[in-house]
């Protein structure tokens, strides 16, 4: 039943290769920023979890809650 209704769309046969294309340049363009991305900002980007709060960073963030 569903194939028979999808069928009778005009011009659908073109999504699936839209979403492929999509998804293909998606996963082609992270690849490429991967490879070319500077290896000392990605370390440093990843050792934020792991250092300490300063007392700077918690008044601000305390300050700019809504409530």
């Amino acid at each position: 039943m569903h194939k028979e209704v999808l069928r009778s769309i005009a011009g659908i046969e073109i999504y699936p290769l839209i979403s492929f294309g999509i998804f293909f340049l998606f996963f082609l363009g992270l690849i490429v920023y991967v490879f070319v991305a500077n290896r000392q900002h990605l370390r440093e980007m990843s050792e934020i979890p792991l250092q300490p709060d300063t007392a700077d960073e918690a008044t601000a963030l305390s300050d700019s809650k809504l409530w």
